[in-house]
């Protein structure tokens, strides 16, 4: 198993869709399950051996710098300050890439939630890492078992596990999880500015690069109010 010690953790963004709790405070940090969101990620990175994490902020960045400085989990954060500018993923990415030391880290997007299947998700991810065929390795949902999504998919496995698209007006059978493995080469010729990771990941499908793994717990898209009473009666008979 390849040994990850670092985290990028998304959370920058605007949580539009989580309005009105979102009004006054950055999308992380809303409640689910008694804990703001970001939290169930750190205990994730914790359970996973990550010792170290970079955290983009921007929206409410004050109330995030001092959520993460109360912190008692053992990692080292770090910010990465993108108040001046919301830099998108893939330019949060290439902003706090001088900020991660290791070349292969884990980037963690702080607003989704998930259970582990027989394996830590992490570790699993850790152990398919193949640093001579991959630039980044994905985990992916089951369209059809993932809570609260009523999306058409993103993404085909190969019998590979390499990655394609699905086509317009089609449906796939798995979607993106917010977690992914990624070398420092997938972030090689970055654009300047806001934009999206899909950017290298478009690059990486085209050379083969870019793979995935099929996620064995459970996974929960948390993007409306409306989905936090469902995903706190699920995460109960867990």
């Amino acid at each position: 198993m390849t040994k990850i010690e670092t985290a990028m953790v998304m959370a920058a963004g605007l949580g539009t869709r989580m309005r009105p709790l979102t009004d006054n405070r950055p999308k992380p940090l809303v409640e689910v399950a008694g804990k703001a969101m970001i939290d169930h990620c750190f205990e994730k990175l914790v359970e996973a051996g990550i010792g170290k994490a970079v955290v983009n902020v921007h929206y409410c960045a004050d109330m995030m710098e001092a959520h993460l400085a109360a912190l008692a989990y053992p990692i080292d954060i770090r910010v990465s300050d993108e108040r001046a500018q919301l830099l998108e993923t893939g330019g949060g990415l290439v902003q706090a890439e001088p900020m991660i030391a290791e070349d292969i880290f884990f980037c963690i997007n702080s607003d989704n939630l998930w259970t582990d299947g027989p394996t830590n998700s992490l570790h699993q991810l850790s152990e398919l890492w193949n640093e001579e065929r991959m630039d980044a390795l994905l985990l992916l949902i089951p369209r059809e078992t993932a809570h609260n999504y009523q999306g058409d998919g993103d993404f085909h496995l190969d019998g590979n596990k390499r990655i394609s698209r699905k086509l317009p007006r089609q449906t796939a059978p798995l979607i993106y999880s917010g977690i992914q493995l990624i070398s420092k080469r997938l972030l090689r010729d970055a654009p300047t500015g806001a934009f999206s990771t899909n950017i290298f990941w478009e690059r990486a499908i085209g050379e083969g690069r870019l793979f995935g793994a099929v996620h064995e717990g459970q996974w929960f898209e948390v993007g409306s109010p409306q989905a936090i009473a469902p995903t706190e009666a699920a995460l109960a008979n867990v």
